[in-house]
């Protein structure tokens, strides 16, 4: 294979490999801001949980006090009842009584049911607590691998970039000039396997002069459609290739 060609493809593996890095790397923030609204959206959970607590709790005094004030009226009446001196009197205040013993028993119907939703909303408050805590501890366990994964990005693309400083100091001015030209227009990819006579990545069919040109890898050849540098694999190192095909994996 041209010496040349052999860098290139090299090169072209290690810059994609960084672009690779690059983008992940990038990414953090937004992983992070992921995790944020996630533990965000758990506690809002468990402050509605505890509002609505509250808000039981505090309709539940709000009965309590309009029982003791019905309680207080109803002893009043009772009272009166004791004084009045005629059946008309004593009828209207059993009346009151009725009508205080009845807003009483009303109250305490509602209380009862405000205590039976508040073993819900506790139970609920609860449920949303352990939820929060769970979350807590696994988003915590993500940011110290997405931490971890930092580290290693940074470590790889500095071994990346030593790499390719040694691959480019191989390769003459006017070819690396046309790589870096390819790459620029190419989102980043300038070097392309030719495969059954067509370009791996743009996918348009070459021809056949080009094709067969390109398969003796002992030149620099492009790719009439989208100009990048053309490659062959022959069939009987294929596997050993594959693993150098991610310099394909990118759009026209």
């Amino acid at each position: 294979m041209n010496s040349d060609l052999e860098r290139l493809i090299a090169l072209q593996r290690l810059d994609s490999a960084s672009h690779d890095a690059e983008r992940r790397l990038a990414e953090e923030p937004d992983r992070e801001k992921a995790l944020e609204a996630r533990l965000e959206a758990v506690g809002q959970h468990v402050a509605a949980a505890k509002e609505h607590l509250v808000e039981n709790q505090h309709a539940r005094r709000a009965i309590e006090k309009d029982v003791a004030v019905q309680q207080g009226r109803l002893s009043k009446f009772r009272e009166t009842a004791m004084a009045v001196k005629t059946n008309v009197e004593y009828a209207a205040v059993q009346k009151e009584i009725a009508f205080a013993q009845g807003e009483i028993k009303t109250l305490e119907d509602k209380e009862l049911e405000l205590m039976l939703a508040a073993d819900d909303l506790t139970a609920a408050l609860k449920k949303a607590e352990a939820a929060l805590a769970a979350d807590v501890k696994a988003v915590n366990g993500e940011r110290q691998q997405i931490a971890a994964e930092g580290t290693e990005l940074q470590a790889a693309l500095e071994r990346l970039r030593g790499e390719r400083t040694r691959v480019v100091t191989g390769l003459s001015p006017q070819v690396l000039a046309l790589f870096e030209q390819v790459a620029r227009k190419r989102n980043g990819v300038a070097v392309a396997e030719a495969r059954d006579g067509v370009c791996t990545i743009c996918h348009v069919r070459l021809r056949p002069q080009v094709f067969n040109t390109v398969r003796r890898n002992d030149a620099i050849n492009q790719c009439d459609h989208c100009n990048r540098i053309l490659f062959f694999v022959p069939v009987s190192t294929a596997p050993a290739a594959d693993a150098g095909t991610d310099v394909n994996q990118s759009t026209p």
